[in-house]
């Protein structure tokens, strides 16, 4: 897509005006950010084949700022997202439900992005009647605030549940939004998902047409810190989306960080994974930690981490935080706990230093986009599909195929009684 004059992508500003959902407009009224619902950043990947963007989840400001600038050198349409662990109601980070968006809208214009992105609430957790509940409520104003896609994720209980919830969800999410569905938590080797498992997930949601985006599946890889080697199961991966194909539900793939560059191409070149979450990888790098190739982070025979001189945090707030985390027992992956307790002091530190933080985020994700994850050009796709559509809703991707009255709740109940599942270990294996 050519550039006019002013070095504006042609027919930019026309998406920008038909292309934001209500939310965004009534945010924004004056924004040049191309905020736009995630079904667009799906089928882009989709049109553009073998393709898949970074669903970075932006545990802080400075990760925002470096994604951005990464898609807008890579013309790629990107999400930025936030997990319910990272930023619900408990969050560990600065970064939110009800925020994120404000400060994708102000980074975006700050630096003249002129690329789509979607704002995604990330692993919404419903594990029980209680969270259920409290959804119907809590979903709403996150799109008040400006979500414009996002998981429904009750795959920590029985699949008859995790469909029924998903189900209950119906109302409370805009049609136009980006909508995942999630089987089998994120556990490793533990509890795989199966096709069958997927297949009665789609074919319910279907039946009461509700048309998700992505899916999301336990397939070998975990959260944070790849420390087993094993990673995504590619061949699981095909099966899964292969039984499903005729929904036409992309993939999410989860627990990215820490998997070889190799095997994520896989992913994109062999499944139909259009969106791949990055959390812990992009962390680490901002923070100047020693990562091998592709964003795992490296550490001494001792277990710590190892922090590159001159790069990232200054030396003397990464040295508060080591004597942080050691005085709360923090250790791991679970240095995750340190970015709300230092998002101020990392905010206050020297301009060049933010600057070095954000810019290492750029050149690895930038990195991803285009030498992995085949997401280069995808943002002229969504603007072309913008003007083609002339809507903030570019449709669903399927019809209703299956006969609602075979899905009632005890039909549905009675479905997953015939199930062989593995739900895996109990724990806490949230992002």
């Amino acid at each position: 897509m050519s550039n006019g004059n002013d070095g504006i992508p042609a027919g930019f500003n026309e998406a920008l005006m038909v292309g934001r959902p209500p939310n965004i407009l009534k945010l924004f009224p004056n924004s040049k950010a191309l905020i736009v619902s995630g079904k667009y950043i799906d089928r882009a990947m989709t049109t553009k084949g073998q393709a898949m963007t970074i669903a970075a989840n932006g545990r802080s400001q400075i990760i925002i700022r470096g994604v951005l600038a990464a898609a807008q050198r890579a013309r790629a349409g990107v999400i930025i997202e936030i997990a319910k662990s990272e930023g619900g109601r408990d969050a560990y980070c600065a970064v939110n439900y009800w925020n994120i968006a404000r400060q994708v809208d102000a980074i975006a214009n700050e630096l003249g992005i002129t690329v789509p992105v979607a704002i995604h609430a990330d692993h919404y957790g419903i594990k029980n009647d209680d969270e259920l509940e409290q959804a119907k409520t809590e979903i709403p104003t996150m799109f008040d605030a400006g979500i414009t896609s996002i998981a429904i994720d009750a795959s920590h209980q029985p699949d008859d549940h995790n469909l029924l919830a998903n189900i209950a969800m119906k109302p409370y999410i805009p049609e136009w939004a980006g909508l995942e569905t999630e089987i089998g938590e994120i556990k490793g080797k533990e509890g795989l998902s199966s096709p069958d498992e997927a297949v009665f997930l789609v074919q319910g949601l279907n039946a009461h047409g509700i048309f998700p985006d992505w899916i999301a599946l336990n397939n070998g890889t975990t959260h944070g810190i790849e420390a087993s080697g094993q990673g995504i199961d590619v061949e699981l991966t095909m099966k899964i989306h292969q039984a499903i194909s005729k929904y036409n539900v992309s993939g999410a793939q989860h627990g990215t960080s820490g998997n070889s560059s190799d095997r994520l191409r896989q992913i994109a070149s062999k499944t139909h994974t259009t969106k791949a979450n990055v959390a812990t990888a992009l962390q680490m790098i901002s923070w100047g930690l020693e990562v091998n190739d592709y964003g795992n982070a490296i550490q001494d025979s001792e277990k710590n981490f190892i922090k590159v001189k001159d790069q990232g945090l200054g030396e003397e707030l990464w040295k508060d935080m080591l004597a942080y985390a050691g005085g709360k027992g923090i250790t791991g992956g679970n240095f995750k706990k340190l970015n709300l307790p230092f998002e101020n002091k990392i905010l206050s530190q020297p301009a060049e230093v933010r600057h070095r933080m954000a810019k290492r985020v750029e050149d690895f994700t930038y990195g991803l986009l285009v030498n992995v994850f085949n997401a280069k050009g995808t943002a002229d796709i969504v603007i072309d599909d913008i003007l083609k559509s002339k809507s903030y809703h570019p449709g669903v991707k399927s019809s209703v195929m299956e006969k609602v009255e075979e899905w009632t709740r005890e039909s549905i109940v009675r479905k997953a009684s015939l199930l062989a599942t593995n739900k895996g270990p109990e724990g806490d294996f949230d992002d």
